[in-house]
């Protein structure tokens, strides 16, 4: 195979990166001209430097959006199959699917940060989320346990470093090092886990390891590499007992920041989980059935989808900081999700990728309110919600969307999701034997039901009235966002009322 046809496969990860250059320059070029406007301490010179940096940010995010918007065409214009070096670049009608959903949660994200005024270098922070962006492209489009890793690194840097961007919050500089540590962790639990399924194995690509492992015994190695495999992504999708990690990095990075590492990662990381366990360690399922457990990685999955459900909801409910609340409920999330990859095969892969997918979009649209009435009240507590709804009853609207699609409420996507992952895993075991972990998943959305409608009723029911509250109406003039917020709400509100128009392309794509 030429350069040139490589090149070809691999247009869309080429275009990101080309933005990402294109925008640190302008990002470099512009910031330079504002910081030397700066140096003068007359008032109009610190308003044609403030507006130099609008303009500045304004144009690094069109670039950024443009190339994001170009490297979509370019996955449509993909073949529809193609394998290059034993699995490290593969193209398929799922993974062409999810990198379009990947780069799409990431134009989003770029909206998000045109009205965030603690972004002191805008341009950097948006090379920065490209650079993750390829990241998540990188994970999603292969088969191959080194060249995932080199993914997960290129996501895991930049998500560090976008988590502590706001040099003006300690508490950003806090969340970054908190996830460095952690990931950090799961970096070494996962590459040893690879080093132990190769030396077991032979091989690193997924199709190759499962053929391997079906004509040999499981050793004692063998199953340590696999557990410290799915450790090293337990820390990835914040499953307990492994979120530790999750609470600080939601509450104390920017909130663009938060608001991809809470949806992007978590995409991309269930696509490449599913893949690993259902394709490579396929032939050491085990059964997580009650009446009848085998060894293997499903038990695994099902402890710790279990463990997730109950923490994250219990924890959830003594929070009164949203973000933490997001943190925690996002745990319980997880361990909703996990239910799919335990229940296997292909409706439950589906069901799986469904519900995260459909998670990731309301999270952040509520990641994107959150920004709004923190940047208008100073704070994102449960009381700087109040009385929401005479602000702003636009924003107020989208978050009962949000929240009630994330407590499971009917006609929203979080219903539909999470009622897919529940038949899904009740069919997948003869005489119902992931009933257990259905009945412990419904529970775990009862004890919801309760904090995310306390969001509600800070909203809707209290009155503002804080003692020297600044009493300005969320109505601002940050348009783009309020667009993608709404935009956001009504596609919550839509693959509810018509979940197919996903599921279909889902399942479809699933071989």
């Amino acid at each position: 195979m030429s350069y040139l046809e490589l090149l070809k496969l691999a247009s869309p990860e080429a275009i990101v990166v080309i933005t990402v250059l294109g925008v640190l320059t302008i990002g470099l070029t512009t910031g330079r001209e504002a910081a030397g406007a700066t140096v003068s301490t007359a008032q109009p010179t610190r308003n044609a430097s403030r507006r130099s940096s609008t303009r500045s940010a304004a144009l690094c995010s069109f670039v950024a959006v443009l190339g994001l918007a170009v490297a979509i065409g370019a996955v449509l214009m993909l073949p529809r199959n193609a394998t290059l070096f034993g699995g490290m670049l593969v193209i398929t009608p799922l993974t062409s699917l999810f990198k379009i959903i990947c780069i799409a949660l990431a134009v989003f994200t770029v909206l998000l940060t045109t009205s965030e005024k603690s972004l002191r270098h805008p341009g950097e922070f948006l090379a920065i989320v490209l650079l993750a962006t390829v990241g998540l492209m990188l994970l999603v489009g292969s088969e191959e346990l080194l060249m995932i890793f080199i993914g997960l690194e290129l996501l895991g840097l930049s998500l560090y470093v976008m988590a502590a961007f706001d040099k003006s919050d300690l508490r950003s500089a806090e969340a970054g090092l908190k996830y460095f540590l952690f990931g950090s962790t799961s970096s070494a639990f996962t590459l040893f886990g690879i080093s132990l399924i190769y030396g077991m194995s032979g091989t690193t690509g997924l199709a190759a390891i499962s053929a391997k492992l079906a004509t040999t015994t499981v050793q004692p190695l063998l199953a340590v590499g696999v557990v410290m495999t799915l450790v090293g992504f337990a820390f990835k999708i914040a499953a307990a007992p492994f979120h530790l990690w999750a609470p600080d990095a939601y509450q104390g990075a920017p909130v663009p920041s938060a608001a991809f590492i809470a949806s992007g990662s978590k995409v991309a990381s269930f696509v490449v989980l599913g893949k690993i366990v259902l394709l490579g360690f396929a032939p050491v399922h085990g059964s997580a059935a009650w009446h009848g457990m085998v060894a293997g990685w499903s038990p695994v999955l099902a402890v710790l989808a279990a463990f997730s459900i109950l923490l994250g909801n219990l924890v959830a409910l003594a929070q009164s900081n949203v973000r933490r609340l997001l943190a925690y409920s996002a745990v319980a999330h997880g361990g909703y999700t996990l239910l799919g990859l335990v229940a296997g095969g292909r409706d439950g892969f589906s069901a799986a990728l469904f519900y995260t997918t459909t998670y990731a979009i309301t999270l952040v649209g509520a990641f994107g309110v959150v920004g709004f009435v923190r940047r208008e009240t100073g704070g994102d507590d449960l009381s700087n919600f109040s009385g929401l709804c005479s602000r702003s009853p636009l924003m107020a609207g989208c978050m009962a969307i949000f929240m009630l699609s994330l407590a499971g409420i009917p006609p929203l996507a979080g219903f539909f999701g999470k009622f897919y992952l529940f038949s899904a895993a009740l069919r997948a075991v003869p005489n119902y034997g992931l009933l257990w972990l259905v009945a412990l998943a419904l529970f775990g959305s009862f004890i919801s039901l309760y904090y995310y409608l306390m969001v509600l009723k800070f909203i809707f029911v209290d009155k503002w009235a804080e003692a020297g509250a600044d009493h300005r109406s969320l109505v601002t003039d940050h348009v783009l966002q309020k667009s993608a917020i709404c935009l956001l709400a009504a596609a919550v509100l839509l693959l509810g009322v018509m979940p197919e128009i996903l599921a279909a392309q889902i399942l479809a794509a699933i071989q």
